[in-house]
């Protein structure tokens, strides 16, 4: 026999929440701090990994990261308006950015192209840039090719006072294979834009090859900096380092049903209970970062037990299949967490949507509720 659960006993104004823990987040930037064999970078690009820009920035800080890097040059300046002020680095502008306002905001800006160079040289102050060289991934930073011509170009804007050349960076294709060649020639070709740079009477102060997988499997690659920001927030694309996850998504139910075997749910009627059970619905779908394409495997943790995720991950929601057990109105499940409790991890969440980790953190909707679980000594944190 089908029914609705009657009785409802949700709590007012609770619906789907994103917990993040800034002791995660500090905890890993010691761990990454620990293991650079130069300074730490905190990249907390893309609102931190979806983990909160300002948050994430201020706890690396006084965890051991001593430099702050963004892609374009609005995150950075809206880590200015927060009231950071470490050094910030921005490495992704189109060549008509707002880099005069980089400058009043003391923005370090790196510099992939000749038309980028003449640009940035043309503010009117005098910036801090880091060249940028393709490693060998041909996608952001200056072809080999062009790369004496530029290496020249921004020594004479530097003679003219237009510049200051402070770093040279670059980034490896294959990091989270350690043994892949291609990061030995990805180290190999950092090394000779270095040397170029240093022929045309360039002196960076600060060269940085290494991101996360990098910093935590080889040293070769560090130079004076390692860059980090996955690491930051528990995701290690080596698979090699245990890094303390900082992001935990609930939800509550918000029905509850008992259904016939064979009864169909959802759309498509793409899966049918193969026996009575009770199902119970959660208000989050892929409007909220929940991948579609996980459907089939995903499971949530209800009552200490993972339950799977059963028909088609809607835009707005999900079926459960509950089992033989019901739960109350209201009471929450987990989607993912750090696993300490049996929950799915973001990294399940990966593989059951046949993607990354940084996809899955960065997906969550903004109408999914934040809250933060900031350490006490933390709290007097400006």
């Amino acid at each position: 026999m089908t029914g609705l659960a009657a009785a409802p006993r949700a709590h007012v104004g609770s619906g789907p929440r994103l917990e993040i823990d800034l002791a995660a987040i500090a905890h890993n930037a010691r761990l990454l701090a620990g293991r650079a064999c130069g300074g730490l970078m905190a990249v907390v690009k893309a609102d931190g990994f979806g983990h909160g820009a300002v948050d994430v920035a201020r706890t690396a800080l006084a965890h051991g990261a001593t430099r702050l890097g963004v892609t374009g040059l609005e995150e950075a300046f809206a880590l200015r308006a927060a009231g950071l002020d470490a050094p910030i680095l921005s490495w992704l502008n189109p060549v008509d950015a707002d880099f005069a306002r980089g400058v009043r905001e003391d923005v370090e800006v790196a510099v992939p192209s000749l038309s980028h160079l003449t640009a940035v040289a043309g503010t009117g102050g005098r910036p801090r840039v880091h060249l940028h060289v393709d490693a060998g991934m041909a996608r952001d930073g200056a072809e080999p090719a062009i790369w004496a011509q530029l290496c020249r170009s921004a020594r004479r804007a530097e003679q003219r006072g237009e510049i200051e050349v402070v770093g040279v960076m670059g980034h490896l294709g294959c990091a989270e294979d350690p043994g892949d060649e291609c990061n030995a020639l990805g180290r190999t070709r950092f090394a000779w834009a270095l040397e170029t740079a240093r022929a045309a009477g360039l002196r960076p102060a600060h060269r940085h090859l290494a991101a996360t997988a990098a910093t935590l499997t080889d040293p070769r690659s560090h130079h004076t900096m390692s860059r980090v920001g996955a690491g930051l927030v528990g995701i290690d694309p080596s698979r090699t380092t245990r890094l303390r996850p900082a992001m935990t998504l609930t939800a509550p139910v918000v029905q509850v049903r008992r259904v016939r075997g064979g009864t169909p749910v959802g759309y498509g009627h793409a899966y049918r209970t193969p026996a009575a059970t009770h199902l119970g619905l959660v208000p989050l779908g892929y409007a909220d970062g929940l991948p579609r394409v996980a459907a089939g495997r995903a499971e949530v943790l209800v009552r200490g037990r993972r339950r799977p995720v059963v028909g088609r991950i809607s835009m707005d929601q999900v079926v459960v299949d509950l089992g033989e057990r019901p739960v109350d109105l209201g009471e929450v499940v987990t989607v993912f967490g750090p696993g300490d409790e049996g929950e799915p991890t973001v990294a399940d969440w990966a593989e059951w949507a046949g993607t990354i980790e940084h996809e899955i953190v960065t997906g969550i909707g903004a109408r999914v509720a934040r809250s933060i679980r900031r350490p006490t000594h933390l709290r007097s944190l400006p």
